[in-house]
C-alpha cells in the first residue's frame, strides 16, 4: 500500500500584518509630537477642557488642604479616654490628605495650570468645611462628614472628566478610593463609640 503524499498546509495570513494596531499611523504621531513641544505632556489628542479641569482640580486641592488642617487640629486637640487610638488615625489621615494635595498640585502643573494655594481663598473653594468639633466624638463625626462630601464631589469630577483625560481620571479614582477607606474607618469609630 502506498502512502498518500502529505499536503503542505499554508499558514493563514493575518490582517494584523497588513495594518497597524494603532488608529493613527506612527509617522503622524511622530510629526504631531514635534509640534507645540512647549505644551509638555499635553498633546493634540488631549480632548478635555483644560481650564475646566484645572479649576476642578484647584477645588479638589483646596478641599484636601482644608482636610489636612482639620485633621491636624483634631490630632492636636484630641483628649479623653479614647484619644490615643483616635489621634493616630487623625494623623494618618492628615498625611494621606497631604499626599493627595501634592498629587493634585503636580497634575495641575502638568496641565499647564497653577496650583492655587492662596490661604485667603482656600476655604471658599473647598468642597468640605473646616469644622473644629466640640469633643472627640464630634471631631470624628465632622471628619466623616467631610470625607462623604469629598467622595461625592470627587465622583462627580471623575464622571465629568470621563475618558477625555484618563490620567486625571485615574488619579482622582485612586484618591476617591482612599477617601472611601477613610470614611469607612471613621464610620466604624462612630459605630463602636462607648462614650464622649
Amino acid at each position: 500500500m502506498s502512502a498518500k503524499p502529505i499536503s503542505k498546509i499554508e499558514p493563514r495570513k493575518s490582517n494584523a500584518a497588513k495594518s497597524s494596531p494603532f488608529v493613527t499611523d506612527i509617522a503622524t504621531i511622530r510629526s504631531r509630537a514635534r509640534k507645540h513641544i512647549e505644551d509638555g505632556a499635553i498633546t493634540g489628542s488631549y480632548t478635555a477642557d483644560r481650564e475646566a479641569v484645572v479649576k476642578l482640580l484647584n477645588e479638589a486641592l483646596a478641599t484636601e488642604i482644608v482636610c489636612v488642617l482639620r485633621y491636624k487640629r483634631h490630632y492636636f486637640m484630641a483628649s479623653g479616654l479614647m484619644a490615643d487610638a483616635v489621634k493616630s488615625e487623625f494623623l494618618e489621615h492628615a498625611n494621606e490628605e497631604q499626599a493627595h494635595a501634592d498629587r493634585i498640585a503636580e497634575r495641575i502643573v502638568q496641565l499647564g495650570g497653577e496650583p492655587d494655594l492662596n490661604p485667603d481663598v482656600l476655604s471658599k473653594r473647598s468642597h468640605a468645611e473646616y469644622v473644629e468639633g466640640s469633643d472627640l466624638r464630634d471631631m470624628v463625626k465632622e471628619d466623616l462628614v467631610a470625607e462623604r462630601i469629598a467622595i461625592d464631589s470627587y465622583r462627580e469630577i471623575i464622571n465629568y472628566i470621563g475618558d477625555k483625560d484618563t490620567t486625571t481620571k485615574r488619579m482622582m479614582e485612586d484618591i476617591l478610593a482612599q477617601e472611601e477607606e477613610h470614611a469607612d474607618e471613621l464610620a466604624d469609630m462612630l459605630d463602636g463609640w462607648t462614650g464622649k
